[in-house]
């Protein structure tokens, strides 16, 4: 008698998904960088990843990801079933408004929005206490329930 093992009766499949921080290679312009991660997230979506998520990074002329409900929202438009979301927004560079916002996204796009939540300046100091310093003390005592 022969007994079949998980590995026999089950495939796993593994999601894939695809984090992005916007790379604006060089030569290329802002707009083209815009073009190439919605060109990437829609052969993510034709190909059945599941996420494409963007990583908030500030201060950088190297990284286009520093406004990323606004890419959310350009990437959610122009795919169809794939999630799209923050790698991280980072608490102390946002008003508690951010929630709205996301929130906003998810009614136009349902199920398909997420929000990851960091506390990390995600820039220099220098630029994060020009974004708001009030935030990042607020931000310190943010915990999860």
């Amino acid at each position: 008698m022969a007994f079949n093992t998980p590995l026999e009766t089950e495939l796993k499949v593994t999601a894939y998904s695809i984090l992005d921080l916007a790379i604006i290679s060089k030569g290329n312009s802002l707009q083209q960088t815009f073009n190439e991660y919605v060109a990437l997230a829609k052969v993510g979506d034709a190909e059945g990843f599941s996420r494409y998520w963007f990583a908030e990074h500030h201060n950088s002329d190297a990284i286009g990801s520093s406004a990323t409900v606004v890419l959310i929202g350009k990437v959610a438009e122009s795919t169809e079933r794939i999630r799209v979301g923050s790698g991280g927004v980072m608490l102390p560079n946002h008003s508690p408004f951010i929630a709205e916002q996301f929130g906003t996204l998810g009614t136009l796009y349902p199920n398909r929005i997420d929000l990851g939540l960091g506390r990390a300046p995600g820039t220099d100091q220098v630029t994060a206490s020009e974004i708001r310093s009030d935030f990042i003390s607020i931000a310190c005592l943010f915990q999860l329930k």
